[in-house]
C-alpha cells in the first residue's frame, strides 16, 4: 500500500489531493484552491484532508509536490510547505514538474508549453515520463524545437500565440495527476532530498540576459 499527500500551486488554480493505491479510486480525497488564493489555504486545506481522512503525517509514503515552473510565489509556497510537512512526518519528498504533467496525457513525445511572460514560455520535451529538456524559450525558439510534432498547453493565451501549431488545449493539470510519477518514483527508489530540493524556476541563468546585450554593445 502506497499513501500520498499531493500538492500543486504553480498554476492558476491550485489543488490538493490525498491518494490511496489500494483504494478503488486511488485519488481518495481532493480540495481545489481558486485563484490567487491558493497559497493562504493551501496548509489548511492539507490538515482538513488529512483530519476528515484520519490519516496522519508518518503513514504517508511521500510527500508530492508540483515543483513548477509558473507562479514564483506560487511555486515557493508549495515546495517550502511540501519540505515542512516532510520534516515534520519524516516521510520523502518527491517534486514534479508542472511540464512532466501537463505532458503525460499525450502519449509518445510530446512538447509542453506554459506562459512565462514577457513573450517567453516555459518549454519541455517528454517521452511519457522521460524528461528529455526543460528550458525557457522565446516564441522562434519553441516553433523551431516542436517542428511537426505534439503540441500540448494548457492556457488560452499560449493557445493563441503558437495557434499556427496547431496546439491541443488541455485542463490545467490537478495535484492528483501526479499520482502516476510518485508511484514510478517510489518503485524506483527516487525521492528528491528535502532539504536541498528547489524551486523549478526555468529562469535563464545571467550569462544568457547579458549575453545579447553586450554583443549587441560591441557591434555598434
Amino acid at each position: 500500500m502506497m499513501r500520498f499527500l499531493l500538492m500543486h500551486t504553480s498554476g492558476s488554480e491550485g489543488s490538493v489531493a490525498l491518494a490511496d493505491t489500494e483504494a478503488a479510486d486511488a485519488v481518495v480525497a481532493s480540495e481545489t484552491l481558486p485563484g490567487r488564493s491558493s497559497s493562504e489555504r493551501l496548509v489548511p486545506a492539507v490538515r482538513r484532508l488529512m483530519e476528515a481522512s484520519g490519516w496522519r503525517l508518518r503513514d504517508l509514503t511521500a510527500v508530492v509536490v508540483v515543483d513548477g515552473p509558473g507562479s514564483f510565489t506560487g511555486v515557493r509556497v508549495g515546495l517550502s510547505a511540501a519540505k515542512g510537512l516532510c520534516e515534520a512526518g519524516g516521510v520523502p519528498l518527491i517534486a514534479v514538474s508542472r511540464l512532466a504533467l501537463l505532458a503525460a496525457g499525450g502519449g509518445g513525445a510530446v512538447h509542453a508549453v506554459l506562459d512565462a511572460g514577457r513573450g517567453e514560455f516555459y518549454y519541455g520535451e517528454y517521452v511519457g515520463r522521460r524528461l528529455v529538456r526543460e528550458a525557457l524559450l522565446g516564441e522562434d525558439e519553441v516553433r523551431a524545437a516542436v517542428g511537426e510534432g505534439v503540441l500540448v498547453v494548457c492556457e488560452a493565451k499560449v493557445a493563441e500565440a503558437l495557434a499556427g501549431m496547431r496546439p491541443r488545449l488541455v485542463v490545467e493539470p490537478a495535484a492528483g495527476d501526479a499520482l502516476a510519477f510518485a508511484v514510478e518514483r517510489v518503485g524506483n527508489g527516487d525521492f528528491d532530498d528535502a532539504a536541498l530540493a528547489d524551486a523549478n524556476y526555468l529562469r535563464r541563468s545571467d550569462a544568457e540576459i547579458f549575453a545579447k546585450p553586450k554583443m549587441e554593445s560591441s557591434a555598434r
